[in-house]
């Protein structure tokens, strides 16, 4: 079966503890050369059956309306994966 992924990102304006909190701990734990991280969703949707464009408006429109918050998140991609 087909899967539509989702991912959503805080706004750039928005402050991002949890982000925050990674990108500190990156460096005590060894890993150097990261400049910021931002933490974000990832919604994945299982279809039945074909992946249509009515289908993927849907997702679209989902994302924009119910996975996301518009005041403080950017739907930042919609995409088929394989299964």
């Amino acid at each position: 079966m087909p899967t539509i992924v989702v991912h959503v990102m805080p706004k750039p304006e928005i402050l991002d503890p949890q982000g925050k909190a990674v990108g500190n701990a990156l460096p005590r734990l060894g890993f150097e050369g990261f400049a910021s991280v931002r933490q974000g969703k990832r919604f994945e949707l299982t279809v039945d059956g074909d992946v249509t464009e009515e289908i993927l408006d849907k997702a679209r429109e989902a994302a924009e309306t119910m996975l996301s918050n518009p005041v403080i998140e950017d739907v930042v991609a919609v995409e088929v994966v394989d299964s």
